[in-house]
């Protein structure tokens, strides 16, 4: 039977009957696992939710567990997947052993009720970070639910193509997947109830999100899902992530496409003898060292459709409605764009002057230039910089968080949302003369924080993380975040002025706002 075991510590009501239950050690269906009772929650650590993909595991879809008998110590996260340092996330790690998860779970939970779940997926750009890195004390606690914070594979160990490899492109989808399942067989343990999951990420894990939605495999394993600054439909004039990088297209890739670029570079590092037949092929490249391979992982960051996984591309299905008809909370934060021109043209040496930003100006948008600075003009704000940051905020993150929002408002029940706290915690050290404001990520600790680190929200930002945290808690246990103590939140209505809830810390912060033309996103639209 899976379920709590003899640690088990019941608080009696007036009339002897338990009316608490609270555990420690806690079976799940490949063994025991130990984790830590804390003041106000249960935490555990480190369990695998499949096995090591090490070996011939290597590039392929997640395998089952070997099974344990004795308790197993969940007081430590596992290993984060491998990746290198970067400029904004300090993790690294070469070990492969990383298909890990974590359950917070409040303290004390009533006998026979069963909480709402809801599994984060981090974002990190699909190059870097870790579910073990967030902590969900608050979110759990506050919210009453169970949290599940999980790792997937990254970058070429997670997205790598090959001829004749299966999978290819896929494998950190299906971990996500496998997590998703071994949440539908062992959630009750903890209290939580497989029946009510909600499937929330930030960034690329909001781009996952967006993934799972649209495919097949995932039906049934989840029921509600968040997304915060997900860029599932979003393309990429040339310049509006780093200088030079040229015009993308959104971040699916053709399976065709993928392979091919995983064929060229294995011939161009000399991983495969020329000619060799695929499945020799993959098993030298199986053998390769992680060191090996690291250093190209940022060319494996877009997930293949053209399988079972992602039968077609996820921005294609959603703006044809094929997707899980699940209500969805969705938005993006105000600035989003200042992060990405803090940390790779102001911190990085390239600073944007005035000179500069009409250059780039012509880069993405050609001879549409001109009309794009005659909306954005220097005078409007307080340096080149800024205004560069307010064109990539509203014509890469707020067209495309808002075509979604209508693709998926059409089929499904859609709370919109911008986070618009300009004084949140800073992600990166501020550029000088450059306020980061209410930049990408900058929401991520109203809901849950880092380990080890303070969020330092003063009073009145305290107060909008506990009601985010009302709200998200409440979108979880019913697919609407409305309750009596919370302002109204209006649905999203696909008409000509969708309510958009604005997120922002003080008296009148949390209010209806005009989205569409705070972004000028009927301009964008016309370009």
């Amino acid at each position: 039977m899976i379920g709590a075991l003899a640690t088990t510590h019941c608080a009696g009501g007036a009339d002897g009957a338990p009316t608490t239950v609270e555990s420690a050690l806690v079976r799940v269906d490949a063994g025991p696992v130990r984790g830590a009772l804390r003041d106000d929650h249960r935490l555990f650590q480190g369990i695998p939710y499949a096995a090591p993909p090490v070996g011939a595991l290597r590039w392929r879809a997640p395998q089952p567990v070997s099974p344990w008998t004795e308790p197993r110590d969940a007081t430590r996260p596992g290993s984060p997947c491998p990746q290198t340092p970067t400029a904004y996330s300090p993790l690294g790690s070469d070990d492969e052993d990383c298909l890990f998860l974590d359950v917070v779970t409040p303290r004390s939970l009533a006998p026979g009720r069963l909480l709402p779940v809801m599994v984060w997926l981090h974002g990190g750009g699909e190059a870097t970070g870790a579910g073990s890195v967030f902590d969900a004390r608050r979110l759990a606690v506050g919210g009453d639910v169970v949290v599940v914070t999980i790792n997937f594979r990254l970058g070429i160990f997670g997205f790598l193509g090959y001829p004749g490899l299966d999978g290819s492109g896929t494998f950190g989808l299906q971990d996500q997947q496998a997590a998703l399942r071994w949440v539908q067989r062992n959630i009750a343990a903890f209290g939580g109830d497989p029946g009510n999951v909600t499937l929330f990420g930030e960034s690329w894990g909001a781009f996952a999100a967006s993934a799972q939605l649209t495919s097949p495999a995932a039906a049934g394993l989840f029921h509600r899902v968040a997304l915060q600054s997900g860029f599932a439909l979003a393309d990429y004039p040339a310049g509006t992530f780093y200088p030079e990088l040229p015009a993308l297209p959104p971040f699916w890739s053709p399976l065709a496409e993928l392979r091919a670029t995983g064929e060229a570079l294995a011939a161009e590092q000399g991983w495969v003898e020329p000619a060799s037949e695929a499945a020799v092929a993959i098993e030298r490249m199986r053998a390769l060292p992680v060191a090996d391979l690291l250093p190209h992982t940022a060319r494996f960051v877009a997930p293949a459709f053209g399988d079972d996984v992602l039968p077609e591309s996820p921005a294609e299905a959603l703006r044809a409605g094929r997707f899980h008809r699940v209500p969805v909370l969705s938005g993006a934060t105000q600035d989003e764009g200042r992060l990405f021109v803090a940390l790779f043209y102001e911190l990085a040496g390239a600073p944007v002057t005035a000179e500069r930003y009409r250059e780039l100006l012509v880069e993405a948008f050609g001879e549409a230039a001109g009309q794009v600075e005659a909306r954005y003009p220097l005078e409007a704000y307080e340096s080149p910089a800024l205004a560069w940051a307010a064109v990539i905020t509203d014509r890469v993150w707020w067209r495309a968080t808002q075509e979604q929002n209508r693709a998926l408002a059409a089929h499904a029940p859609v709370f919109a949302f911008e986070f618009a706290d300009r004084g949140a915690p800073a992600a990166v050290p501020a550029p000088p003369g450059f306020p980061l404001g209410a930049h990408h990520a900058s929401d991520v600790v109203y809901l849950l924080d880092f380990v080890g680190e303070e969020p330092g929200l003063a009073p009145e930002q305290q107060r909008l993380s506990q009601q985010m945290i009302a709200y998200w808690s409440q979108f979880a246990r019913g697919g609407d975040p409305n309750r009596p103590d919370l302002p109204s939140w209006p649905g999203f209505r696909a008409g000509d002025a969708p309510h958009v809830q604005s997120l922002a810390p003080g008296d009148g912060g949390i209010r209806g706002v005009d989205v569409e033309a705070a972004h000028q996103l009927e301009f964008w639209s016309q370009l």
